[in-house]
């Protein structure tokens, strides 16, 4: 490969770095885990940039004892000559000025991620402190910083005749929140980036306890069509023909894509601009997708397997469909300070007839395929109908019953939003108590009773009508699947609240997997919660403590003790049920805004979140086993 210039004269200067302490937010999304192992990502784009422009092929990740990181790659190394313009090392002007890189029009790279390129002067910003080496085929170069500042210039520490990028930090323990790193976290990241640049290699590893040290190399030839297979593994499906795999250039950009259908109802498209995930789609995702609705249909006209009416939607062609979208770009624009969508607006229609030409030569030379794609699609539309008919019959029964909420909803008295709250409740007796125990004004309680149909087996037709589900529909009132709407929320909170055991934790998950697979605004909203209501009542006389797990209960058993330690007198109840508990300590423990605890259920990673439920809910055995071998020793207070 001919080598491209990059040197100082590259590295073009936009502003300084004041803000990004005063402001962390604006740069990495959060000062909580999601921030905190962005830092990782941006030195690692920075890498991954080298791979794309062709001069690194491994990359080296490391946790360190006390969450320090250190990331090398083999790539050219960042230009160590002075800045034309900073009079200073261009190393140094990269990690201390911000929009300061090879990425702005310089020259340095022609594709590349990163976070507007503000990367490595942001880590080092939002660092105690940071360690820069670069070796440059002559010299190793060595720079420190504490807290973006350094005292000393870049200075030579020694020769070499091996080029590359070793940056080492540790957080700032005064920015974010922890500072604990993730190790299964940053695996799964790096095991995407290695799937969407085929051939790199990458190493993550963990050495922070010694006796236990954890490293994994990641390295796949076949890249993305290996992340479909992935990811049909770990979910348990069974794939529907082979892996369909797709790739172009045009000036300036290029797209490879990999999809294959397999025997679920679930659509997964993940899509990728410069190996960056767009969570948010785009024009990437959006020409794969107009393009993909085309082809099925054109074929299925030509090949008379279409009758001359018929037409599959989107959502008929895309059901039980595993896709990787992946782009890289010069010119790239985002939505959104984090990327989540891509707009570019060339690249919809270079993707849309990239995947209407090789898409249509792949189903003309494999027939059989495509007529097993085509069954797939036709079963998908008439599962939709019959999902369409039942939800018009929901809807009339609704209007006939002028929208009547549920019977055993007790719902509260103010008509507005703001503050209120419904507890979903499991067992009549409980909601009983809830009733007893709550403030009507705001608190709305809805009982279920039995347990409820499991989504995750079943299409979209059975849910309507379903007698356990339809109540929580029709009391929260935003409908569901394609009539969601958020607007239309009756409440603030909506709080699952079931009993601390292995029947209630079952409840918990049933009721997660429903709002997840046909009410995720919800959850992305912060709308819902699960109450944690307390495993022990621990009693001496007129004192009384909850305790929500073994080791409080044990501090309460020991503080109330007498003074030789005799606990004969202190009355320990478990509670098995939140029957067990009288309205006033259901208040008291559960209920209270002012005493309670509950657990906002998050959707920071919507991916794993996926792959969770596919796997314990789904109807394959061997994941869901091979899951709970795995990760049973880590469960702690489970009731059986």
């Amino acid at each position: 490969m001919e080598e491209e210039r990059y040197d100082a004269e590259q590295i073009e200067v936009l502003e300084g770095l004041e803000p990004v302490r005063k402001v962390p937010g604006m740069y990495i999304g959060s000062t909580g885990a999601e921030g905190l192992h962005h830092l990782v990502y941006e030195i690692v784009d920075n890498a991954i940039d080298e791979a794309l422009a062709g001069f690194c092929t491994e990359i080296r990740v490391e946790i360190l004892p006390g969450n320090i990181i250190r990331v090398t790659d083999n790539g050219r190394g960042i230009p160590t000559g002075i800045h034309p313009k900073e009079g200073i090392s261009a190393a140094t002007v990269v990690y201390t000025v911000l929009h300061a890189g090879g990425k702005f029009g310089g020259g340095g790279y022609k594709v590349s991620g990163g976070l507007h390129g503000v990367g490595a002067s942001v880590v080092n910003a939002l660092s105690e402190w940071l360690e820069l080496t670069v070796k440059d085929g002559e010299h190793v170069h060595f720079q420190h910083f504490d807290r973006g500042k350094y005292t000393e210039p870049m200075t030579i520490i020694g020769d070499t005749t091996e080029t590359g990028t070793t940056v080492m930090f540790k957080p700032d323990p005064e920015i974010f929140e922890l500072t604990d790193f993730d190790y299964t976290t940053l695996r799964r990241r790096m095991r995407e980036q290695a799937y969407l640049n085929a051939g790199i290699r990458i190493v993550i590893s963990d050495t922070r306890d010694p006796d236990n040290v954890e490293e994994k190399v990641l390295h796949f030839e076949d890249g993305i069509r290996q992340f479909v297979s992935h990811i049909h593994r770990i979910k348990g499906y069974e794939a529907v023909g082979d892996i369909i795999y797709m790739a172009g250039k045009q000036d300036g950009y290029s797209a490879e894509i990999a999809m294959q259908y397999n025997d679920s109802y679930n659509e997964v498209i993940l899509s990728f601009a410069n190996s960056i995930h767009t969570k948010d789609g785009g024009s990437h995702e959006t020409g794969f997708k107009n393009a993909l609705t085309k082809v099925i249909n054109e074929y299925g006209k030509n090949f008379n397997i279409l009758k001359e009416n018929e037409k599959l939607s989107g959502d008929d062609v895309r059901e039980g469909m595993t896709a990787i979208v992946s782009v890289k770009l010069m010119d790239r624009e985002f939505e959104g300070q984090t990327k989540g969508r891509l707009t570019s607006p060339e690249v919809r229609p270079f993707v849309e007839k990239l995947v209407q030409e090789k898409l249509m030569d792949y189903f003309e030379k494999n027939p059989a395929v495509a007529r097993e794609i085509l069954d797939k699609c036709l079963a998908a539309r008439r599962a939709r109908e019959a999902a369409k008919n039942a939800r018009e019959t929901a809807r009339r029964k609704s209007a006939m019953e002028s929208a009547s909420l549920p019977g055993k909803l007790a719902d509260c008295s103010e008509h507005g939003v703001e503050n209120t709250e419904i507890y979903i409740v499991e067992g009549d007796s409980a909601g009983g108590s809830a009733k007893g125990g709550r403030d009507r004004r705001y608190q709305a309680i809805l009982p279920l009773w039995g347990k409820m149909l499991n989504v995750e087996k079943a299409r979209i037709d059975r849910v309507y009508g379903n007698d356990k589900l339809m109540p929580v529909v029709t009391a929260l009132g935003t409908g569901i699947g394609e009539d969601f709407n958020l607007e239309k929320l009756r409440y603030e909170k909506v709080i699952i609240m079931a009993d601390a055991d292995v029947d209630g934790c079952h409840i918990r998950t049933l009721l997660l997997t429903f709002f997840f697979r046909y009410m995720r605004p919800l959850i992305e909203n912060g709308n819902v919660y699960i109450a944690q209501p307390p495993l022990y009542r621990v009693a001496r006389g007129k004192k009384v403590y909850y305790a929500f797990s073994d080791q409080e209960r044990d501090k309460f058993i020991e503080e109330l003790s007498d003074a030789n330690g005799n606990s004969s007198k202190v009355a320990v109840q478990r509670y098995k049920g939140l029957g067990e508990m009288d309205s006033e300590q259901l208040w008291e423990t559960t209920m209270n805004p002012e005493t309670r605890t509950i657990l906002r259920v998050k959707m920071e990673d919507a991916i794993r979140a996926d792959e969770i439920i596919t796997i314990l809910m789904g109807d394959k055995v061997l994941p869901r086993k091979d899951y709970i071998e795995r990760y049973a020793r880590t469960v702690s207070n489970l009731d059986i």
